[in-house]
């Protein structure tokens, strides 16, 4: 089976858009700045969304617990 990472890359932005805001709510509520938290949230979204890439990448050199079916 053969991931392309076009889809490894819709899976991260996906992921991480999920994730970013939650991120958002959470600094939200512990500075009440809401400009403050969307700093951290587009920050967190896009070294997150790298992290990820490159860590669906990683896994998919690796053959342990595919199968052919």
């Amino acid at each position: 089976m053969k991931v392309t990472k076009a889809r490894s890359l819709a899976k991260a932005v996906m992921y991480r858009g999920l994730g970013t805001s939650s991120t958002f709510l959470i600094a939200w509520a512990f500075t009440g700045e809401a400009m403050i938290a969307t700093g951290i949230a587009i920050l967190e979204f896009f070294v997150k969304t790298a992290l990820y890439y490159f860590y669906e990448r990683f896994w998919n050199l690796i053959s342990w617990g595919r199968s052919k079916s």
